[in-house]
Parts: C-alpha cells; sequence; structure tokens
C-alpha cells in the first residue's frame, strides 16, 4: 500500500506542477496576487508530493520489498540496514527520484526565502524551476519509474554494487545532486531576469547567495568523491580524470567563474551579459553529466544506466533546456548592455581574466572528457584521453589563476596603481619566491613541481591575507583601533580570504604528493622485513574472516621504524562478495598530516607470499583539508547577512 501511494504521489505531482506553471504564466502577465500566492502554495505541494514519494521508495528498500524492480536488482536482504537506506540513491531510479526532489525542494527554498523578492519576478523564477521539474518528473515516470512491479514474485535481491557500500559513497551523490540542482536556481533566476529585460547590481545580488549555495554543496560532494576514490578503490591517487568526475567538475569551475563575475556585476553593474550567459553554462555542465552518467555512453563505477532510450529522452530535454535558453539570451542580450568602464588595471579586469582562465580550463575538460564519446559514435573507433593529456593542458591554466589571485584581490575598483599594488604584495613574493627555491635545493631530484607548488602555495594564501593586513594597518594603528577594524570586516570578506586560503591548501598537496610520492611493489614473504623508505614493515599474517555479506582476505601487516621501533599495525584486506560474485580492495592507511603510508594487498604468490603494495604520500590529506576550507569560506560568505537567501531591494521589476 505504501508503495502505491508512492506512486500515485509521484504522478500527482506532475499534475500539480504542470498547473502550477500555468498559474506562474498567468499572475506574471496580469500581475493577479492571489493568483501568485496559489502559485508558491501549489509549489511547497509539489514538494510534499515528492518526499512522501521519495519516502515510499526508502520504505521499500528498508524492508526489502523485491517486488519492485529496483530494489531486486540494488538490494539484498544480508545487506546492512545502512546501506539498503543509501541505496535508494545508488541506482538510477532511486537517484533520478533524489534529483527530482532537490529541484522541487530548491523551488520550495525560493518560496520560503525569497520573501523579499519582487512577488512577479519570483513568480517567473518559480515558473522557470518548475518547468524544469515537470521535464525530470515525465522523464522519471515515463522511463524510469521506480515503482515498477516485477512479473514474478522473487524472494531475494542481486544486492548492491560492493564497491558502492561505503559510507563515502553515501553522502557522495546527495552533495553533488545538491549542488547540480542549486545551480537550476542561479539559472531560474537568469531566464527570469531575461523575460522581464531586468538585469542589474539588484539581480546580481539574488545570484550570488543560490550560487555560492551551489558551489558549496559541489566543492563538498567532489571532495567527498576524491576521498572515497582515494580509500576505497585501492589504486592509490586522488584524481583519475574519470569522465564522470570531470562532468561534476566542469559545473564547479564554471560555477566560480560566475561567482566572480556577479560580484562584477553587483559592485560595478558590469559583466551583466556574461554573467547571466554563465549562469546558464553552469546549469548546462550539470545537465551534461547527468547525461553522461545515464545515457550508457560509458562505462564506469559512477555510472547508474546503460539504456539509450533513456539517454535520447534525456538529450532531448539538455537540448530543449539549453537551447531554449541560449535563443532567448541572443534574443535579449543586446538590449541589456552595459556602459560601465574600468581600466586594464583593476579589479574588474583581475576578475574577467579569472572568468577567462576557468572557463578556458573548463573547455579543456570537457574537450577532452567528450572527444573520446564523439570519436567513438561517429567512427567506431575507441580512442582515451588520459591523465597525461589532462594535466598538460589544464595545469598551465592554474597556475595562471594563482598568480592572479592575490594581485585580483589586492586592487582597487575602476582603476589602480602598478606601483602600489606590487609594493604591497612584493614582500609576499619575496617570501614565496624563496622558500620555493630552498625547496629546490633541498630536494632529491630536479623536479619543478614541487618548488612551484610550494611557491604558488604560499602566493596564495599569504597573498590572501595581505588584503585583510592592509586593511587593519596594525603596525601603525592602536591595537584597540585595529579590533575595532577587524569587527567591521564583512563575512563575505572572511569568507573570500578563507576560501581563496583553502585553493592555496589545495595546491601544497597537490603539488607535494604528485613530486614526492613514493611507489614499492613486492612480493611479501611471511615473517620477512622490507624497507620503504624511512619504514620497515613486515608481513606477519594473512587470515579469513567474514563480514556481514562477504569474506574477507584479512593481512596484518607490522610497521616500524628504520631502528627497529614499532610504529602501529596495519590489516589491508580483499572482501568477496558471494551475492554479487565481486571481489573489492580494501586499502590499509595509516594517516597523518605530513604523510599517508598506505598498503593494498595483491595476490597470493605461495602459500606463505603475497603482493603488497606501498605507497608514501606526503601531504597529501592538505588536498582534502584544503577543500574543506573551501567549503567554510563558502559558508562563511553565505552568512554574511547581505548575502541571506533572497534578499535584495524594495526595487521593482518592470
Amino acid at each position: 500500500m505504501i508503495i502505491e501511494i508512492g506512486h500515485f504521489s509521484l504522478i500527482l505531482a506532475l499534475m500539480v506542477a504542470v498547473l502550477t506553471i500555468f498559474l506562474a504564466m498567468v499572475s506574471s502577465a496580469y500581475r493577479w496576487s492571489n493568483w501568485a500566492k496559489l502559485t508558491c502554495s501549489l509549489v511547497l505541494v509539489t514538494f510534499f508530493l515528492i518526499s512522501i514519494s521519495f519516502f515510499a521508495l526508502i520504505y521499500g528498500f528498508v524492508v526489502s520489498d523485491f517486488s519492485l524492480v529496483v530494489v531486486f536488482n540494488n538490494s539484498h536482504s544480508s545487506k546492512p540496514l545502512f546501506y539498503k537506506l543509501v541505496g535508494t540513491w545508488g541506482n538510477h531510479e532511486g537517484s533520478m527520484l533524489l534529483w527530482v526532489l532537490l529541484i522541487s525542494f530548491f523551488a520550495a527554498l525560493v518560496v520560503w526565502f525569497g520573501t523579499n523578492l519582487d512577488q512577479r519576478f519570483k513568480i517567473v523564477v518559480l515558473g522557470v524551476q518548475t518547468s524544469i521539474l515537470v521535464l525530470f518528473l515525465s522523464f522519471l515516470i515515463f522511463t524510469s519509474n521506480p515503482f515498477a512491479r516485477t512479473l514474478t514474485a522473487q524472494f531475494e535481491g542481486k544486492g548492491l554494487n560492493p564497491i558502492l557500500q561505503d559510507p563515502g559513497l553515501a553522502f557522495h551523490p546527495p552533495f553533488l545532486y545538491l549542488g547540480y540542482v542549486g545551480l537550476s536556481v542561479a539559472f531560474s533566476f537568469s531566464i527570469a531576469a531575461l523575460l522581464l529585460g531586468k538585469i542589474d547590481s539588484v539581480w546580481a545580488r539574488w545570484v550570488r547567495p543560490w550560487t555560492l549555495l551551489a558551489w558549496i554543496f559541489l566543492t563538498i560532494g567532489i571532495a567527498l568523491g576524491s576521498w572515497w576514490a582515494y580509500y576505497e578503490l585501492g589504486w592509490g591517487g586522488w584524481w583519475f580524470w574519470d569522465p564522470v568526475e570531470n562532468a561534476s567538475f566542469m559545473p564547479w569551475l564554471t560555477s566560480v567563474a560566475l561567482l566572480h563575475s556577479a560580484i562584477v556585476a553587483e559592485k560595478r553593474d558590469s559583466l551583466k551579459n556574461w554573467t547571466v550567459l554563465l549562469a546558464i553554462i553552469a546549469f548546462s555542465f550539470s545537465l551534461i553529466g547527468t547525461f553522461i552518467v545515464r545515457s550508457g555512453v560509458l562505462t564506469s563505477v559512477h555510472a547508474f544506466a546503460n539504456d539509450p532510450t533513456r539517454g535520447l529522452w534525456l538529450l532531448v530535454i539538455i537540448i530543449f533546456i539549453v537551447g531554449g535558453a541560449l535563443a532567448l539570451y541572443s534574443i535579449r542580450s543586446s538590449s541589456l548592455s552595459s556602459n560601465s568602464t574600468f581600466s586594464l588595471i583593476s579589479r574588474e579586469s583581475s576578475l574577467l581574466s579569472n572568468n577567462l582562465l576557468l572557463m578556458v580550463s573548463t573547455l579543456v575538460v570537457f574537450v577532452g572528457t567528450i572527444w573520446p564519446l564523439i570519436i567513438e559514435a561517429t567512427l567506431g573507433e575507441k580512442v582515451s584521453v588520459g591523465a597525461p593529456f589532462f594535466n598538460n593542458a589544464f595545469t598551465p591554466f592554474m597556475i595562471l589563476l594563482a598568480m592572479l589571485l592575490p594581485l585580483g584581490a589586492i586592487l582597487p575598483w575602476r582603476k589602480a596603481s602598478q606601483i602600489h599594488s606590487l609594493s604591497v604584495l612584493s614582500p609576499i613574493l619575496f617570501l614565496s619566491l624563496l622558500l620555493g627555491f630552498i625547496v629546490w635545493e633541498m630536494q632529491n631530484g630536479k623536479s619543478l613541481v614541487g618548488p612551484i607548488g610550494i611557491f604558488l602555495s604560499l602566493w596564495v594564501v599569504l597573498g590572501a591575507w595581505t588584503e585583510i593586513f592592509s586593511r587593519l594597518k596594525p603596525l601603525s594603528n592602536p591595537i584597540s583601533i585595529t579590533f575595532h577594524r577587524i569587527k567591521n570586516i564583512r563575512g563575505s570578506d572572511w569568507g573570500k580570504v578563507i576560501a581563496h586560503s583553502g585553493f592555496g591548501l589545495i595546491i601544497f598537496g597537490i603539488a607535494s604528493i604528485t613530486a614526492w610520492e613514493k611507489e614499492d611493489i613486492r612480493v611479501a614473504k611471511l615473517g620477512m622485513p622490507y624497507n620503504v623508505g624511512a619504514y620497515t614493515l613486515t608481513l606477519d599474517d594473512v587470515s579469513f574472516k567474514h563480514g556481514p555479506n562477504y569474506v574477507s582476505t584479512y593481512a596484518t601487516v607490522i610497521v616500524e621504524n628504520l631502528t627497529g621501533d614499532y610504529l602501529t599495525t596495519m590489516n589491508p584486506e580483499k572482501r568477496f562478495f558471494p551475492t554479487s560474485t565481486t571481489t573489492t580492495t580494501e586499502a590499509a592507511i595509516d594517516n597523518g598530516l605530513t604523510r599517508d603510508l598506505y598498503l593494498v594487498l595483491g595476490t597470493m604468490q605461495t602459500k606463505n607470499s603475497w603482493v603488497i603494495r606501498t605507497y608514501i604520500k606526503p601531504y597529501v590529506n592538505w588536498i582534502w583539508l584544503g577543500a574543506g576550507v573551501l567549503a567554510i569560506g563558502g559558508l562563511i560568505s553565505l552568512l554574511d547577512k547581505r548575502l541571506r537567501l533572497g534578499v535584495g531591494s524594495n526595487k521593482k521589476v518592470v
């Protein structure tokens, strides 16, 4: 009965959403306030109905209702309860239901937090957002019904992919979806502004917090995915340029550009057309990512569906949304030009350069991701675009971006004195170059990756804080004045400094692991110690253990330093899942702030010997530490009272 209620609620939600679009169009055209209020109420009703549907599907997984096709294909009675819950979105149908739930959720957020928005503008935004919802609800109901029943009675399920049975991946997709769908709000705001012909600094202030919220979720989701791949897949890497990784990275890069462009649009009433275009492109990349994962164009542990029919439906939806948005943009953008001017040496120019670097970087990732798919579709040949291409083509733009960040933060609006700006940053530049040179002299070998990474990370972090320091002038003012100025610094400014610092930490982590990682692969014999770097390792034992739904080959490795002092015991293992006849690798990781010791158990060679892969990964955790600092910086900015969701002005949109 609960399953039927969920299915009925989903269908009813589609009908209510269609009615909502009609009411939004009429109330906007005729300015009927009562109909506008009814439109807002129906948006909340739609969210409530889809929530019922989603919780009904959760119920199906929890009670192992194998009469549901999606539960039969993705669950098993012996699976732990936690993974039954997260299995709800660990498949195509359930994840699409989560997707439409989040679209309706963000529409509801606009209703709840958009009380200061102009009513007509708000209704048009809700109409656009609900139109997106209708398209995906139709796709879900007609091609991917999560409540479809099996034709015959089933007493046991096939189980969830064992690789996905991990806490890191349990939370990774929801955060990514929150980011993907969050960008739909910026898209809806932009389309509404184009339809009403009103794009100004007030509109930019409305767009910024929604984009920032989506960016925070994307940052957390990408970091969780990277962390999961690092410790779960047993490959020892933190980023693989997998097409699905790239699918989430492209909207992240574009949303960063959108955030910086919106600042110029708000502060200087400039780059308005460009900001609108970025909002369209950012959500377009979210849709492209959905197509890549669900169209069957690639096979990946991240991919959900391999049905070309669904891919065709998604392609039609993407063409309709993106094509319609770009057509509207081409028609209306010429009437929205700005007369604002600025000097070549100014904050506006710096932010524009920032945007160009980010978008060219996005284009590099897009071409590298899509090109193999195009070649296979047109010529029937399989080509591989791997890490060497992305590293060589993408990295130079990130180096330029890192070089530009401190200068852009310190420059004033409109016009700046080049000599003054360089004089403020010259001590930071000298210190960064000095440390980079010291690292160059101290390291073994003459790779430039480490010294350049150290220089850039210090330049970005110290450069970010230099702006605050130059405002406070603590060396020339009494402490009381300094503290007073600290209290008056806005949350968005603190957030910017912290976020830029997080970017610097990420650079440091990436450069360190790239330049100084050690790898050792050998056949280890029981009781025979061997040295890797500064450590002595001994394979002490290999045994077999039973888990909730798997059998584990469980190794015990004793780790000592070179003088024989005991450090830790590590337990790499391999797990075999009988239900799916799948074997997974569980790396053993001794985490540290300065390095990770990473062990992977390989195949048995003889009765007393096994292949062991050992990695020493310097400062790898600084990558995720930096991502966390990035997200915290975004959150602090979002909490700034000037950037609270929906806060704008009472200026009417006409």
